[in-house]
């Protein structure tokens, strides 16, 4: 019978380690993080922060002035401010806006060459979290998930040189941006669990252009069992992916995996940076196997055993701590408690450091079709939808849904506007698309008069039954009047009218 304990050079047994120590030195094995993965994360990352500079920059006289869309003083109260704080809110000046802006790009290009790390990493952190509370209407989970990486990235070693050999680095720092990936896609699938996922037609309802659809995403829509397969793959992915993390053979397939989905998303639903987030963050976590695939050999042979990520005793502790305060986010978004207030400490720990955690996207997806759309009327007597560069309006399921409206942020912005708490921010719309409208036409063609129309065709119940919802008006009606505005948005239910005949085209929620 031989022996199950191993046995020194004495031939005396050995016990094996406890089971605390193996799962430990096991957990560490499983995050490290190559160190070549991780400089291309950093380059990832540094073209991503140029690119949203500059496709921010052409609505920026719309969303980052101070008579814009959204006024400072209305963001600091949906952001709950200064909790949630932002250096873009210290001045309510276009110029400091637009210097926030020009700082991403710059942070971007820094970041991307290496200049000044961890320091530069933790300045684009700052300036992000800054942008994204500034024009939090228009946020994306693409924005938090870019704010979140960064966040962890001043603990690693993103451009530091290691010794001939040293091929990874582990530690507390690997750790948590291994977590946190996994904590983004384990959310979104638990919020998948629910009837429209289960019964396989909450893809269809999501890729519509009525939805978040491209025209490419509309197209996949009507697959009919193909849909619901797309469906039932993506739950069991977001809910199975995160706990494959923790094989490292599965590591290579499971990033190509997630990378295919995110290039799937990118080409068939608008839904700004999240596609290109999600790539980088993935870019983060491959393996070492890859570049050796590649032809990328090391010019001494490599450690087998990650080197520590080099935080001195502050830095390890403050880590750690933010780990503790991710944790607890998670919990609190994604617990049946979610809808009770966090407690203000722990609250207020998560405003500060920004590491939100509800990444429930597109868990709530409801059988409807939804569209918004500008009634303007011009000094011409024409009459024109200002939401789709002045084409005629369609009240009913316009052509190119969301998708026609202009660029993937106010598609987020008009998707979200007829929820309450979003409504604060409805006259201000209206009135700085009229400016911008008749900034750039000639009297004839300026508009007089702006009525901004939600709607929603409900699949079920009773199908066919539209719900026109008027949101904001321009020129503000008078507050004695019988169309006023404020009665409209507090007392006035859902008018319903028969829908017009239109194409079957599934529309529905998503983020």
């Amino acid at each position: 019978m031989t022996n199950a304990c191993p046995t020194d050079s004495a031939g005396r047994s050995e016990k094996p380690p406890p089971t605390p120590a193996r799962a430990a030195a096991y957990l560490r094995r499983v995050s490290a993080l190559d160190l070549r993965s991780l400089a291309v994360f950093r380059v990832l990352l540094g073209s991503i922060l140029v690119a949203d500079a500059v496709v921010r920059s052409f609505d920026a006289p719309l969303t980052l002035t101070p008579d814009g869309m959204l006024p400072p003083d209305l963001v600091r109260r949906f952001v709950g401010y200064p909790w949630s704080w932002s250096i873009g809110l210290w001045f309510d000046t276009a110029w400091w806006s637009y210097g926030l802006l020009a700082a991403e790009g710059l942070c971007g290009l820094l970041l991307g060459a290496g200049v000044g790390l961890p320091w530069m990493t933790t300045a684009a952190w700052v300036v992000v979290v800054s942008l994204v509370r500034r024009t939090a209407p228009v946020t994306n989970a693409g924005d938090v998930f870019l704010a979140v990486l960064l966040f962890w990235g001043q603990f690693l070693p993103l451009g530091r040189r290691w010794p001939p050999g040293t091929r990874s680095c582990g530690g507390i720092a690997a750790f948590a941006l291994t977590l946190q990936v996994a904590a983004v896609y384990f959310s979104a699938g638990l919020a998948k669990c629910n009837d429209v996922w289960w019964s396989g037609e909450a893809v269809g309802y999501a890729l519509s252009v009525h939805d978040h659809g491209t025209p490419m995403g509309n197209a996949i829509a009507d697959w009919g069992w193909g849909a619901r397969w797309l469906t039932w793959t993506t739950l069991v992915v977001e809910l199975l992916g995160p706990f494959l993390l923790l094989v490292p053979r599965l590591r290579l397939l499971l990033v190509g995996l997630f990378a295919t989905l995110h290039l799937a998303i990118a080409v068939t639903m608008d839904v700004c940076l999240f596609p290109w987030v999600g790539i980088a963050a993935w870019a983060s976590l491959l393996p070492g196997s890859f570049w050796e695939r590649i032809g990328g050999k090391a010019t001494a042979p490599p450690t087998n055993v990650p080197v520590g990520d080099g935080l001195d005793p502050l830095r390890r502790l403050f880590c750690g701590g933010a780990i503790l305060v991710a944790v607890i986010a998670f919990a609190h978004a994604n617990g049946p408690w979610r809808q009770l207030q966090m407690p203000a400490g722990p609250r207020h720990a998560v405003q500060l450091t920004f590491l939100e955690q509800d990444w429930r996207v597109f868990g709530d997806i409801r059988p409807q079709r939804q569209w918004v759309y500008g009634l303007a009327e011009l000094a011409n007597g024409e009459i024109v939808d200002l939401l789709r560069q002045g084409r005629p309006v369609e009240p009913v399921l316009p052509a190119g849904g969301f998708h026609a409206i202009g660029n993937q942020r106010r598609q987020k912005l008009f998707w979200e506007l007829p929820k309450p708490e979003y409504r604060a921010f409805a006259a201000d719309i209206a009135r700085a698309l009229a400016r911008e409208w008749n900034s750039n036409h000639a009297p004839e063609h300026r508009v007089v008069s702006l009525e901004i129309h939600g709607a929603r065709m409900i699949a079920a119940p009773q199908p066919g039954t539209i719900q026109d919802v008027l949101m904001a008006t321009w020129p503000p009606r008078s507050p004695s009047g019988q169309g006023n505005l404020e009665r409209f948005l507090r007392d006035a239910p859902p008018t319903s009218r028969e829908a017009v005949p239109g194409p079957a085209v599934p529309g529905g929620q998503g983020q």
